[in-house]
């Protein structure tokens, strides 16, 4: 008999990411580490990462440590974002950030025909607070107006079903190829006729995070999971599908922390993550990153912040969802996420949330920062804010 199937909001809630957790801040690694009790961390394999070569193309990618944030007023309108201002939006964006004197050159500088180029985008708290079809569709256009066929656009994320339930569609994306590594048949069933996960077809065992800790899966969270043990499989869409991967994450906080790019791409990209959530959320942020399939293939990181978050993240609750009317474009994840903390810390300290911001909940960015994978220093990056009138 195939197990129960498990619903989006259950699962989130059974792995330790449910509303409640994140909003008071329960979750043991978002308290501050000094607040911890002193334990020796689970062992990875890390080491395996740094051994493989950089390449020209490597995190933090062609411009380390430069930001562009563009504020538009305009970017939404009764709680909608306007796909036309969108596009301004990220035309603005790409054109400070690259100093190109045309669109289509400035693309260029990071994409080019032929490339498979995946938009990684993020659905996983639903319709309320999924990445923006005005964001996605602006990337598009402006990809397609750079001579990138549709046919080689790739919009993915870890679970297929999540990408449809937000309306991430042949109907809305024609043309585009639209998958994920966890998926369901037709029958809705998670299993195929021998019983086997339709995921582990997804899985790269060639490509693996590992780390000294492993947890049970009952038989509903198990195909979100795709595999137990101490293995977290890339997903062969990042390994063997796409040359060149475009972030395309939300303004959100999670606990005092911020979960934008990087954990967009690393919770993304890989299997078995539910036992990585407590002691190991940090190091999975930045370590998954630093492997190649990853840290060689993303030069893009569009931050969809005109709709986001400020409390309750990374789940979707009503009354802390917010209109922060920006778009932020960088080709280093971390120093695009330290701009983002800033952003959602204004906000918390706004609503009596946070006193001060809590340099603390980023042990994330700075261990990628030790990675080689981007800026994290506030000093050392060039951030440019223009707003649009």
């Amino acid at each position: 008999m195939k197990p129960n199937l498990l619903d989006r909001r259950k699962f989130i809630t059974l792995t330790g990411a449910g509303s409640a957790a994140f909003a008071t801040g329960s979750l043991k690694y978002f308290i501050p580490e000094k607040y911890l009790q002193s334990k020796p961390k689970p062992s990875t394999n890390i080491a395996d990462a740094l051994k493989v070569p950089r390449t020209s193309s490597s995190m933090p990618g062609m411009l380390p440590g430069k930001v562009v944030r563009v504020l538009n007023k305009k970017s939404v309108i009764n709680d909608l974002p306007v796909e036309t201002e969108a596009y301004k939006m990220l035309k603005t964006s790409m054109l400070m950030l690259t100093g190109g004197k045309s669109l289509n050159s400035a693309w260029r500088m990071f994409v080019r025909p032929g490339e498979k180029i995946g938009l990684k985008v993020n659905p996983v708290a639903g319709a309320l607070l999924s990445t923006s079809h005005a964001v996605v569709k602006s990337v598009v256009k402006q990809l397609t107006e750079s001579g990138i066929d549709n046919k080689d656009i790739i919009i993915w994320d870890r679970r297929d079903m999540e990408l449809k339930d937000v309306g991430f569609t042949p109907e809305n994306y024609p043309g585009i190829k639209i998958t994920g590594t966890e998926m369901k048949d037709e029958n809705g069933s998670f299993y195929d006729k021998d019983g086997k996960l339709y995921g582990e077809r997804n899985i790269d065992r060639d490509w693996f995070f590992w780390a000294d800790v492993e947890s049970e899966y009952d038989s509903e969270t198990m195909p979100y999971m795709v595999n137990t043990g101490k293995y977290s499989y890339y997903s062969k869409i990042v390994t063997q599908e796409v040359d060149k991967i475009i972030n395309i994450p939300i303004l959100k906080n999670a606990g005092s922390s911020v979960t934008n790019a990087m954990k967009n791409l690393a919770f993304g990209s890989v299997s078995n993550t539910g036992r990585l959530h407590t002691d190991l959320w940090n190091e999975t942020c930045a370590y998954v990153c630093a492997f190649a399939p990853v840290r060689d293939k993303v030069v893009l990181n569009i931050t969809d912040g005109l709709r986001g978050c400020f409390n309750g993240g990374p789940a979707a609750n009503p009354q802390f969802i917010c209109n922060y009317y920006t778009l932020m474009v960088s080709s280093d994840p971390v120093a695009t996420d330290r701009v983002a903390y800033d952003i959602i810390a204004e906000k918390r300290i706004a609503a009596g949330l946070l006193k001060t911001p809590n340099p603390d909940s980023l042990t994330f960015l700075k261990m990628a920062a030790e990675l080689e994978l981007g800026v994290f220093e506030k000093n050392k990056i060039e951030l440019k804010t223009i707003e649009l009138t």
